[in-house]
């Protein structure tokens, strides 16, 4: 057989085991190995078993010869030294002693360009200083993914704790992740975070480090009432029932965007003290001691002022009212039944 025959009837057969079980792993395998491509130093697998007699190698259940990997590997008793890795080679090894598969070992790629700067990234963000945060993976080539907390994981050792992610349903990965962070001492320790993603049998791995200070965002805040005054509109405004409480010891400053009646035009405010005249408001916050990221804004409240506009109150999602006597919603409904009944 020529040089060329050869090589193809090689190629061929690696890319047919390959693409067998390269589909796309869902999970991190137990035991895997991860290659950089084309390193002179060979990579070499180990058959996890205590029993010293001679074992068989396969490569996706098939006989190493069977697909032309006899020139890339050898075999030097309970190990299988791998040269010059390349894609087809990835996937999985198994040793095997007669028809018992004694372990396997999954072949991966070290991701090409993979640099911080370079490597995929993911973003995190918490509601408030308590014991957990949240984070998101959006690259959505990728089919498994996991973080671990710690220089355990920076490291690579094996003590590390990973945490595989959640797909969502547009393909994006998501956690929430618990921290050692005491909520009333000031940091001065950064978290370090690792991710490590899987696409196409290669391996992405990529090191964030940041103080929990720095991504917290707290949620929407909920506006309570909208009491008109002689001069003005004071607006109550509350933390979400996610942030840290106390509330004097952590605090939030709010910012206020709404639209008066007269002219339609909008104004902002970092005080809950309004002039007269505003038909909508909305409201968004943040932490006032480092100044934080800033809330998403609350959906827009028409505000309701005047004794003969209260009724139309019903609808606290949408209205900003005053604070209404005990019963009183119950006797607009009453009166409004009355209303019908005479005409």
């Amino acid at each position: 057989m020529g040089g060329w025959e050869g090589n193809t009837l090689w190629l061929c057969g690696l890319l047919f085991v390959s693409l067998t079980g390269a589909q796309g792993l869902s999970h991190f395998p137990e035991h895997f190995v991860v290659a950089k491509r084309n390193d002179a130093n060979p990579v070499t697998l180990t058959c996890r078993t205590e029993d010293p007699g001679a074992v068989t190698w396969k490569f996706h259940g098939e006989a190493l010869e069977d697909v032309h990997l006899e020139d890339n590997a050898q075999q030097h008793g309970h190990h299988l030294a791998l040269s010059e890795v390349d894609t087809p080679m990835l996937g999985e090894y198994s040793c095997w002693r007669g028809t018992e598969m004694l372990s396997s070992t999954f072949l991966l790629l070290r991701a090409d360009g993979e640099e911080e700067s370079d490597s995929p990234s993911f973003s995190c963000w918490a509601k408030s200083y308590d014991c957990t945060f949240s984070c998101e993976w959006s690259h959505r080539d990728y089919t498994a993914v996991r973080l671990g907390l710690g220089r355990d994981c920076t490291e690579a050792r094996k003590s590390c704790r990973w945490i595989s992610g959640h797909r969502l349903e547009d393909g994006t990965f998501h956690w929430e992740l618990s921290h050692p962070v005491s909520r009333y001492a000031e940091e001065s320790t950064m978290l370090e975070l690792t991710a490590e993603a899987i696409v196409h049998l290669s391996v992405a791995r990529t090191t964030q480090r940041f103080y929990l200070r720095d991504i917290v965002k707290p949620d929407s805040p909920q506006i309570v009432t909208c009491q008109e005054g002689e001069d003005n509109l004071n607006v109550t405004v509350a933390p979400p029932p996610s942030w840290s409480t106390p509330h004097s010891f952590f605090s939030l400053e709010h910012q206020i965007e709404y639209i008066l009646k007269d002219d339609g035009r909008k104004e902002y405010s970092s005080f809950v003290l309004l002039p007269k005249g505003v038909s909508q408001l909305r409201v968004r916050s943040r932490d006032s001691l480092v100044l934080s990221a800033w809330s998403e804004w609350t959906d827009w409240k028409n505000v309701i002022t005047g004794k003969k506009s209260r009724c139309k109150c019903k609808n606290a999602a949408t209205s900003c009212c005053p604070e209404l006597p005990s019963g009183f919603l119950d006797n607009c409904k009453k009166r409004r039944k009355n209303k019908r009944k005479k005409h």
